[in-house]
């Protein structure tokens, strides 16, 4: 559709307008081999298995009783103490859910023990949080292909098909997510739905942008007619005067994403940019964002995306999880992200008392932590600019981006300028920032 005027400035909501609490989950990747005592950092791509053996000498370490960094994922406990905490001490309205279910085992992979972990998932998620009438939003991760990353197009038919993966789907999710969306997920395992009136969310597969996905050699623009399907849900939703949150796996500014897809997700936001209120993404593991720039005002900041820290431990700090603070379900709501709190599980501390419950908690809200008077993408853009020389204001963002990972190496120079370039490249062709 033609491109329309910039959009006004979303307006403030008034003070003590409705809010609503939506958790993000991502990354999960629970890990049903993960045998504590076994050797945590083995030679393999994933470790804390049993055929690891056990440490032999001083310089290896055995697995936690909840976890361990680098290349281990998390034990089921882990996920469900998780879950237990959120049940018992937060209120969450809704669930976005955003990808990488199965373990990072991927040469041991198969068909029938990726479906068992996203059965086990699916299955624990709807016993913490059904009993409350929490709805679930889940979107699609790489590593739920088999082998990891192998998506084939909805024409590649029988043995190669990825049906098998897409009905089951459709089967295990249907108590969250009504039948209409059935037919799109079936097809391409991406859908959209109303969450609230005014609000409609869309489920991103972007298994279609991943380069990773040798499938795209068929076809690297617009697989599936993912894009033409998105301009499509956005003009309706721009027609009928409701917001949309789009939630997907891979985010669209990183190598992983193909430039081609990259650039048309970026013009496709651009222009609807008054009806995209939300974006949520996560697959990096780290506490992140991207910042989306006017493609006609390269100084005036338009979007931003939310990438969120993973639950596993995999190549990152200690699980955790965001939940964000979002006007909404009133008359004329702006949908807007107001805030977002990070709460993680201090590992360490958890695998020193094992007999005991860990503790979760609070580890820091964004307005709070970076200054911030609101989280439009104009106030990210200021405060990324700051912590280009502020070196306490970055220390602190870096410590939450690593998710104080004990094992991170401190951030010089050259680290600084990739990171904060990162958080400002929403196509992954541009690297002016860089």
């Amino acid at each position: 559709p033609q491109r329309r005027p910039r959009p006004d400035p979303v307006p403030v909501p008034s003070s003590g307008a409705p809010t609503l609490r939506v958790l993000h989950l991502s990354d999960t990747h629970v890990d049903m081999g993960y045998e504590e005592g076994s050797l945590a950092n083995c030679e393999e791509p994933l470790c804390c298995h049993a055929n690891d053996g056990r440490p032999k000498g001083p310089e290896h370490v055995a697995a936690g009783h909840w976890g361990y960094f680098k290349h281990c994922d998390i034990p089921p406990r882990t996920f469900e103490s998780m879950l237990k905490y959120i049940r018992d001490s937060q209120k969450i309205d809704y669930v976005i859910w955003t990808g990488d279910i199965v373990a990072h085992d991927i040469w041991n992979t198969s068909r029938e023990s990726n479906l068992a972990v996203i059965d086990y998932t699916t299955k624990t998620l709807a016993k913490y949080l059904d009993p409350s009438g929490v709805p679930v939003f889940p979107a699609l991760g790489n590593h739920e292909g088999e082998p990891v990353d192998s998506f084939p197009l909805p024409d590649v038919k029988g043995n190669m098909s990825i049906s098998w993966l897409y009905d089951a789907l459709v089967e295990q999710w249907s108590h969250w997510l009504p039948e209409s969306t059935a037919i799109t997920l079936k097809r391409g395992g991406f859908y959209a739905t109303k969450a609230f009136p005014g609000l409609k969310i869309v489920s991103l597969n972007m298994n279609y942008c991943n380069s990773l996905n040798w499938w795209l050699l068929l076809n690297s623009t617009d697989p599936a007619d993912e894009l033409l399907w998105l301009v499509e849900q956005l003009q309706e939703s721009e027609i009928q005067g409701e917001k949309v949150h789009i939630i997907g796996h891979i985010p669209p500014g990183i190598g992983d994403c193909l430039q081609v897809w990259s650039e048309n997700y970026h013009r496709i936001i651009s222009r609807f940019e008054d009806t995209v209120r939300g974006q949520f993404f996560g697959h990096t593991h780290m506490d992140e964002l991207e910042l989306f720039y006017d493609p006609t005002d390269a100084k005036r900041a338009m979007g931003v995306a939310y990438l969120a820290p993973s639950v596993t431990t995999f190549n990152s700090g200690h699980p955790a999880f965001r939940v964000y603070t979002i006007d909404g379900n009133y008359p004329n709501s702006t949908w807007t992200v107001l805030d977002h709190e990070t709460y993680i599980m201090n590992l360490t501390e958890a695998n020193a008392s094992p007999e005991a419950q860990p503790v979760w908690k609070a580890e820091y809200s964004a307005k709070s932590a970076y200054g911030m008077s609101s989280l439009q993408p104009q106030e990210w853009d200021r405060v990324l600019g700051k912590m280009q020389d502020d070196d306490l204001l970055f220390d602190r963002f870096y410590r939450y981006y690593s998710k104080q990972n004990p094992l991170e190496e401190p951030c010089n120079t050259a680290c600084r300028t990739k990171v904060l370039c990162e958080q400002r490249t929403a196509r992954s062709s541009d690297l002016r920032f860089c």
